[in-house]
């Protein structure tokens, strides 16, 4: 089958990213881009490329080669499904927050509603590709749903998960380290298979086009994250015992990470991971192996996201401990608010916490980020519901400066590893700022050394 049209239900920080290099590296297929949010397609459409809704570096430049000439953003779901050979699926699965696995299984029930549309309004065969991050066994139930509401209509169901990384995605998708793409092994699943590799093979080299069985592929994905999320827990595990020791997690990581079983990447202690995928994945698989009895591989996978959170909670924490116990009507400056540098996603970032538990304690917040706004700070806060919005609203400031958020504060907090904030003035902000001034470095990217020897007292994680 030679795929000259293709569609992607959902127009976030997945379908966005992959639809338009897709597009850019295949000019011969028309790729359409669909959503209900008329407000996020208006900014793909926004004849500023500055104003694409989503944040990536290069992004830009691939959507503006791209975009008008075989790449479109539009609300018309029903006419793109229609038409494509195609569809790829990419609408968000939160982690449910009622019923049967509250909390931990995905909810699926935007997976489910794309299902029915397709079947309702496909009268050709398609293929249809999930893209979401999802359960293992989901394409099973796509497939119940299409094959019993359809038109006579037969569908191909592939697993094609996404590996991308914020802030590098554009690149994570020019020379990726895998395309893993899982589906039957009917003929039928097969031509499927080769239909989608033939659109990878425009740029992406065969020996890196893995096929699996479906369930592998689902599995593939939580996998991954679940290992990447667990280094991340293992290194601030040890950042605790360092600080109780004398060791430096810093130079702990150097040294494992220079071991080639291990390798270096990931090591890196924090004040905690975030991100739309770590804690929702792992929280998924917990869920799946207790479903089936795993109860010991359930607990097992369960500690990362415990440890997960006690780093974020033993931040906060410290700070309150530090700044004399209270930091009452005292103002802190969070120096990022995404989760991490060079993207505007905040899901699940380290900050929102963080920020939820000093403004329990009456902390008064301030926050610079260059690329999140103040609307979708207050937006996080909001979704815990620890609070009314308007006490939200009152106890967090915004600004578009760094200087000026540095101002007159008790305490500087680094939640986000932006480069940009190495490069400050930091003798201006520490002239600025109540004394002692104090720097929580949550992201251990500043030179500690220096800044004791302006005169701040500084703190990193795991020494």
């Amino acid at each position: 089958m030679k795929i000259t049209k293709i569609c992607c239900i959902g127009a976030g920080y997945v379908g966005g990213p992959t639809m338009a290099v897709i597009a850019q590296k295949c000019p011969e297929i028309q790729v359409t881009v669909v959503d209900l949010n008329e407000e996020r397609i208006a900014a793909w459409n926004d004849e500023d490329i500055n104003n694409i809704p989503i944040y990536e570096p290069g992004l830009d430049k691939v959507v503006a080669e791209a975009r008008g000439r075989n790449l479109f953003f539009s609300t018309d779901v029903e006419k793109a499904i229609d038409e494509a050979q195609i569809i790829f699926i990419s609408v968000n699965t939160p982690t449910k927050t009622y019923g049967k696995g509250k909390g931990m299984a995905a909810d699926l029930k935007y997976i489910e509603l794309c299902a029915r549309q397709i079947a309702r309004v496909a009268k050709d065969n398609k293929i249809v590709v999930e893209k979401s991050t999802l359960p293992v066994r989901t394409a099973e139930a796509i497939k119940s749903i299409l094959d019993n509401t359809g038109n006579g209509v037969q569908f191909q169901i592939l697993s094609n998960p996404e590996f991308l990384a914020e802030g590098t995605a554009v690149q994570d998708l020019l020379n990726p380290d895998r395309i893993l793409i899982g589906g039957d092994t009917t003929p039928e699943g097969q031509k499927a298979i080769q239909a989608l590799i033939e659109v990878y093979s425009n740029w992406v080299p065969a020996d890196k086009i893995l096929t699996t069985n479906v369930w592998s592929s689902e599995l593939s994905k939580l996998t991954a994250n679940a290992f990447l999320a667990q280094r991340i827990s293992s290194i601030n595990a040890m950042s605790e015992l360092c600080e109780k020791t004398g060791a430096d997690v810093n130079e702990v990581a150097k040294a494992i990470g220079m071991d080639s079983r291990i390798g270096s990447k990931f090591l890196k202690a924090s004040v905690g991971f975030g991100g739309s995928c770590f804690q929702k994945d792992i929280l998924n698989l917990v869920y799946i192996a207790k479903s089936y009895g795993l109860n010991e591989v359930a607990d097992y996978w369960e500690q990362v996201i415990i440890m997960n959170d006690h780093q974020k909670r033993r931040f906060s924490n410290n700070i309150v401990q530090t700044l004399y116990n209270t930091v009452s009507d005292k103002k802190i400056t969070f120096l990022g608010w995404a989760f991490k540098k060079d993207t505007n996603d905040t899901r699940e970032s380290a900050a929102i916490y963080v920020a939820d538990d000093l403004i329990n304690e009456n902390a008064k917040i301030a926050v610079y980020d260059p690329k999140v706004s103040r609307k979708k700070v207050l937006a996080d806060l909001d979704y815990l519901q620890t609070r009314t919005a308007s006490t939200n609203a009152d106890n967090v400031l915004s600004f578009d400066n760094p200087y000026d958020a540095c101002k007159n504060s008790h305490a500087i907090a680094v939640l986000t590893e932006w480069d940009e904030f190495i490069q400050y003035d930091w003798q201006k902000i520490y002239d600025s700022m109540q004394k002692p001034a104090f720097v929580f470095d949550g992201r251990n990217i500043l030179n500690g050394p220096a800044l004791e020897a302006i005169g701040f007292v500084y703190q990193g994680i795991g020494s």
